[in-house]
């Protein structure tokens, strides 16, 4: 059963206050009926929605439209094939949905359909639906995706992984359709840590729905297979002397080119603490790397493969679905603290002009706004990320059966979130935070800190942000 959702902020930081509520009138542009179910599309350009965003970008959504935001999941476990395989993104094309397999666009998906099972109270066939659906296409990729036989599973294009243009796939082809893997190409078949964890994503969630059926064994099961990515991934992909995750190209040699994606790993779990919290501190909060002026550039700044081209190009500028995908990535591994730093640099990026874009010169915080595809207003997980860093700051997120509560000072503000039948507000004035369940109060706290409660208010923990 799906529930009705609403949110609402307001807060005398005027920036803060026009962002939040743009961005959420921008995303109505964005739903559109694919066969009559309303959906979020990528927007900026991209009017099909993607595996890499969408459903990540429907559950952030789920603040203000349950409905869509469960139907942005839906999509893509009603359209897989036989085989198991999710098309990698659904055009409409004259009225017709249209699933397309031509790559697999990145893999957001197996955490917050799962998240939506609880915020929609979607039921149990939901929770088999996504079951099948995840076993799928976790037997599909090793079924298909290791041809060569060295226990690592490949991206065959550059769209497997999402990132369009990027300089480090060379002359490798945009998409790949076929079911056999490419030749004559210079690095791909390539071993992948981002198709690496994707399996290790759609494992884990496995065993999280398998403990939530009371199957103790099969979650177990499935936990020791997640396990077994993880190991391969610090076995194979991990290098312990640079402290970063690097690719090998089809003759397993590593391909030494320092990228972000270690940081979309820890989106997917897929990396141990440690490995995550020599990343971080080496490259992700290196000035000279990706702690630009504007952070999280695609591949650090002082790599020879770094290009800073204000069209859509992986290979270098601040994106804005590395926003999107970092919050749930520093809150995995204990790295709350650089949330709202984050979360400031793209309000200012984007700031009083509104230019919700694709991309972000790392070195100026300019937006790249141009009228090629990502480059116009109003694309998707920009909108989302600013509405994702306020409720992380400001606001209150439900995750499973527990409520995150967002509790920064410095600026006065009130922000409201109701999910069915109960409404859940947060308001700070005189720099106390004051938190309430149906107009009852469950704390009050005059410090920067993230507090974690179950639905009833009781707290479970509190970190300092």
């Amino acid at each position: 059963m799906t529930l009705f959702s609403d949110v609402k902020f307001k807060s005398e930081d005027e920036l803060l206050d026009k962002l939040f509520n743009t961005a959420l009138k921008k995303c109505e542009d964005n739903i559109v009926s694919f066969g009559g179910r309303d959906v979020l599309v990528e927007g900026g350009g991209y009017e099909k929605i993607w595996l890499e965003t969408q459903p990540m970008g429907g559950r952030m959504y789920a603040k203000k439209n349950i409905t869509v935001a469960l139907n942005n999941q839906l999509m893509f476990m009603e359209h897989r094939r036989k085989d198991g395989r999710i098309p990698g993104s659904i055009a409409l094309e004259a009225g017709k949905v249209i699933p397309q397999f031509n790559k697999f666009q990145g893999f957001c998906f197996p955490e917050p359909a799962l998240d939506m099972y609880f915020i929609a109270n979607a039921g149990k066939d939901y929770l088999d639906e996504l079951y099948e659906c995840l076993e799928g296409f976790d037997k599909y990729l090793w079924e298909n995706r290791d041809s060569d036989g060295d226990g690592c599973l490949e991206s065959w294009c550059k769209y497997d992984t999402g990132e369009d243009n990027a300089v480090r796939y060379k002359n490798a082809p945009d998409a790949w359709s076929a079911e056999y893997p490419p030749e004559g190409f210079g690095i791909v078949p390539m071993a992948s840590l981002d198709v690496m964890s994707y399996s290790y994503s759609s494992r884990y969630t496995l065993s999280r729905i398998a403990y939530l059926k009371g199957k103790e064994k099969l979650g177990d099961e499935w936990a020791r297979l997640a396990g077994g990515v993880r190991a391969r991934i610090r076995e194979y992909l991990w290098d312990a002397e640079a402290h970063i995750c690097f690719d090998r190209d089809k003759h397993h040699r590593k391909q030494k080119i320092i990228t972000h994606n270690t940081l979309r790993a820890m989106y997917w779990g897929s990396i141990d603490k440690d490995m995550a919290s020599k990343f971080v501190n080496d490259h992700l909060l290196n000035e000279k790397e990706f702690w630009t002026y504007m952070p999280l550039p695609s591949v650090s700044v002082s790599d020879p493969n770094f290009v800073n081209e204000p069209t859509n190009n992986w290979s270098g500028q601040c994106e804005a679905l590395t926003y999107q995908r970092a919050i749930n990535a520093l809150e995995k591994y204990g790295y709350d603290h650089l949330i709202p730093y984050l979360g400031r640099k793209l309000f200012d990026a984007i700031g009083k002009d509104l230019l919700f874009v694709q991309q972000y010169d790392p070195f100026t915080g300019k937006p790249s706004v141009n009228e090629d595809t990502g480059g116009r207003n109003g694309y998707g997980p920009a909108l989302l990320s600013v509405i994702e860093y306020m409720a992380a700051m400001y606001g209150v997120r439900r995750k499973e059966n527990n409520l995150i509560w967002g509790c920064m000072q410095g600026t006065s503000y009130e922000y409201e979130q109701i999910l069915g039948d109960d409404t859940y507000l947060i308001r700070n004035r005189d720099d106390e935070t004051t938190a309430f369940i149906n107009g009852n109060k469950i704390f009050g706290t005059k410090k920067n800190v993230k507090i974690i409660t179950d639905l009833r208010g009781n707290v479970v923990k509190a970190t300092d942000i």
